[in-house]
């Protein structure tokens, strides 16, 4: 499955579908804010990339204001933070041939 997960309103995001012809290759897109994240989408980006961790956003602009920043994280509450606000995720998320590739970082593209 060749699949992107993004944020049709995100600048990073539009430029990199348009510069790797994303829909015009067949990739799936689908737009977290009005598409939500399921869990088991969820689950599946984690056996991938290893971890919740791997794919939280702490750019979002929710991060600082819910006193995250002075919390410790588990990996229960990365998943459940990603599930109940789409801007936690790292994006675009990318899955191709059985990778994962998550966020902008030009490592990651």
């Amino acid at each position: 499955m060749n699949k992107i997960y993004h944020l049709s309103t995100c600048g990073t995001c539009k430029k990199i579908l348009e510069e790797t012809k994303a829909k015009e290759r067949g990739f799936i897109l689908q737009d977290i804010k009005k598409d939500k994240i399921t869990p088991e989408q969820l689950d599946e980006m984690k056996a991938l990339s290893g971890s919740y961790e791997s794919l939280f956003s702490r750019r979002s602009q929710q991060y600082r204001p819910m006193g995250l920043h002075e919390k410790t994280l588990t990996e229960d509450d990365y998943r459940s933070l990603i599930l109940q606000e789409y801007s936690f995720l790292k994006r675009p998320v990318a899955i191709t041939g059985g990778k994962i590739y998550a966020g902008a970082d030009v490592k990651n593209i």
